[in-house]
C-alpha cells in the first residue's frame, strides 16, 4: 500500500476504535453494539479495493483484538475483518465513483450480518458460546440495524477522505504539462508551424503575401506598357 494510504488507514482506524470503545459500547443498547470499526473498513474497502479493504481489515480487527477491553483470542476480530474487507473490496466500482447510495446500504447490511456470523463462527470453534446466551437472531437484527442507521453518517465521509488521498496534486500537473507537450508537439509537425512562435511566423506571413502583391501589381504594369 502507498505510504498516504497507510497513514490515513491508520489514524481513521484509531479513532474509530477509540469512538467505539469510549463512547459506542458505553451506550448499553439493546442486542449488538454499533461496529464503527467495521463502517471505517468498509468505506476504506470501497476505495482501495479487495486487496487495500482485506490489509485494511486484518489490521483493524488485530489492532480491536489487542486492545482492552477485548475478551476473546488474539486474532480473531482480525480474522473476519480481513474476509470482509476483502469481499466488500470486490465491490468497488469501476470508475471510483458510486451512482447511488443503494450499493454501499446493501454492502452494510450483508457486511453486519456476515460479520457477526463469523465472528460466532469462529468463536464456535474456539469454544466460546456467549453467542448462543444472547441469541443470534437478536444479534444479526440489531447488529444490521445500528450499522445501517450509523453508515449515512460515516461510509461517505470516509470514502470523500480515501479519495482526496489518493489525488495528487505535483502529478496531475506533470500530466497536464505533459499532455500540453504532446498536443503542441502533435500540431507542430502536422502544421509545420512552431506553437511557441505564432507571432513570428504569422509576420512572416504577411510579409511574404506582401512581397507577392508587389510582384503581380509591377507585372500587371508592365504588360499594360
Amino acid at each position: 500500500m502507498r505510504v498516504n494510504r497507510i497513514l490515513l488507514s491508520a489514524a481513521l482506524i484509531v479513532v474509530a476504535l477509540v469512538v467505539q470503545v469510549s463512547v459506542l459500547a458505553r451506550l448499553h443498547l439493546p442486542g449488538a453494539v454499533p461496529d464503527l470499526l467495521l463502517l471505517t473498513v468498509l468505506g476504506l474497502a470501497l476505495v482501495y479495493g479487495h486487496v487495500g479493504g482485506a490489509l485494511v481489515g486484518f489490521a483493524a480487527g488485530l489492532l480491536a483484538d489487542l486492545a482492552p477491553p477485548a475478551d476473546h483470542a488474539a486474532g480473531r476480530y482480525a480474522l473476519v475483518l480481513c474476509v470482509i474487507g476483502y469481499l466488500a473490496g470486490l465491490a468497488k466500482p469501476e470508475n471510483g465513483r458510486l451512482k447511488s447510495a443503494t450499493g454501499p446500504m446493501v454492502v452494510v447490511v450483508v457486511a453486519a450480518i456476515g460479520t457477526t456470523l463469523l465472528y460466532a463462527g469462529v468463536g464456535a470453534l474456539v469454544g466460546d458460546t456467549a453467542a448462543r446466551h444472547v441469541g443470534l437472531v437478536s444479534l444479526l437484527f440489531t447488529a444490521s440495524l445500528y450499522d445501517l442507521l450509523l453508515a449515512p453518517f460515516v461510509v461517505p465521509g470516509i470514502m470523500a477522505l480515501a479519495r482526496r488521498a489518493e489525488n495528487d496534486p505535483l502529478a496531475e500537473a506533470g500530466s497536464a504539462a505533459k499532455s500540453a507537450d504532446i498536443s503542441s508537439g502533435w500540431l507542430s509537425s502536422g502544421t509545420g508551424l512552431k506553437i511557441g512562435g505564432q507571432r513570428g511566423g504569422l509576420g512572416s506571413l504577411k510579409t511574404k503575401a506582401r512581397t507577392r502583391t508587389a510582384r503581380v501589381g509591377r507585372i500587371k504594369g508592365v504588360k499594360r506598357l
